[in-house]
């Protein structure tokens, strides 16, 4: 069709004897009009097909970015070196609390004070204090004043010497010679106040907690504490092992309720990142971040509703390097 209108007009042009160039310039603007016109339409399609294909590659960058982004890649030699441990998100027993504060004291019952039963002259001591004796064994001898004789003194319980008023040479009267006491059992006592105590029985289980230890007993008893605004919850505590001393400060984490729960996992592994609370699941020598929807809590563990699959392992020892190259990551990547 182009050809045809072309010759059409130089044809009309030549039998008329007017070359006039309007005729040609206008048959020539007019093809020239008809190539732009598909030209633009190739130029349009080709745009389109670009586009297209752009916006294919651009979807398959914004995957793989998703893909990488909150991801750590840490070699598992390095992993160990810096502390990252792990731990498979399980079932567990959540326990709710009270606090309470108390001192460790011994009970009555262990302390010993020992006097000669007669008047007389010393004239041997066989134990210092800080000496550990038995039940039976010879702390001293004295010589009574009214029949000469000798007879001993001995440790009636087992324990450590706290105080002796004892040396060889003095005469005794009715002093105290040796004290004696038992730490193989001391007695965490904590301050139970009203608005605590319908809360708080006989054979709950408490954590006590001092500067270097943590154990566990029960509520032995619980006892007015004379013209004071509190009962007093008796905590015996086996010290055989423990080494600790009256007097010292403790903190109670008294059992109120415990429940199961079906997935938890431990409170220092959960990190927040993007606003959101989760943790760091492992796969390999790979890191990424797991959003969660979390549930109740207790000092240790915290419940988790979705989010992750019991038996996934999980960052519960110092994933807060995880999150920091992360983000060190981002930063570097946004500039």
């Amino acid at each position: 069709m182009k050809i045809s209108r072309l010759y059409l007009h130089l044809t009309i042009a030549v039998t008329l004897g007017a070359a006039n160039s309007t005729f040609v310039q206008a048959a020539s603007d007019d093809h020239d009009h008809d190539h732009e016109v598909h030209t633009t339409e190739d130029t349009q399609h080709g745009e389109s097909e670009d586009h297209k294909h752009q916006n294919e590659y651009s979807d398959t960058d914004n995957q793989s970015h998703d893909d990488e982004e909150n991801t750590s890649r840490i070699d598992s030699n390095m992993a160990t070196q810096v502390g990252i441990g792990t731990t498979a998100a399980t079932e567990q027993t959540l326990h709710q609390a009270i606090t309470s504060y108390g001192v460790l004291s011994t009970g009555p019952e262990q302390l010993s004070h020992m006097r000669a039963r007669f008047s007389g002259l010393i004239t041997s001591v066989k134990a210092s204090i800080g000496d550990t004796v038995k039940a039976g064994d010879l702390l001293a001898e004295v010589e009574s004043d009214a029949s000469l004789k000798k007879y001993s003194v001995r440790a009636p319980i087992s324990g450590t010497i706290v105080q002796r008023h004892a040396n060889t040479g003095e005469v005794t009267k009715d002093q105290v010679l040796f004290s004696i006491a038992d730490f193989d059992t001391l007695w965490a006592e904590f301050r139970i106040y009203p608005a605590q105590s319908g809360n708080v029985v006989a054979g709950q289980t408490v954590e006590v907690i001092s500067d270097t230890q943590r154990m566990t007993g029960k509520i032995s008893h619980i006892i007015p504490a004379l013209d004071k605004p509190y009962q007093l919850a008796r905590v015996p505590l086996d010290n055989r092992q423990l080494g600790l001393s009256p007097g010292l400060l403790v903190e109670g984490r008294i059992i109120i309720d415990e429940f199961n729960v079906p997935l938890a996992v431990e409170k220092n592994g959960v990190q927040q990142l993007g606003g959101r609370s989760g943790v760091f699941v492992q796969e390999e020598d790979t890191y990424h971040f797991a959003p969660l929807v979390l549930g109740r809590k207790d000092e240790h563990y915290v419940e988790v509703l979705s989010g992750l699959e019991e038996s996934q392992r999980y960052v519960n020892r110092n994933s807060y390097l995880i999150k920091a190259d992360i983000e060190k990551s981002e930063a570097e990547h946004e500039h």
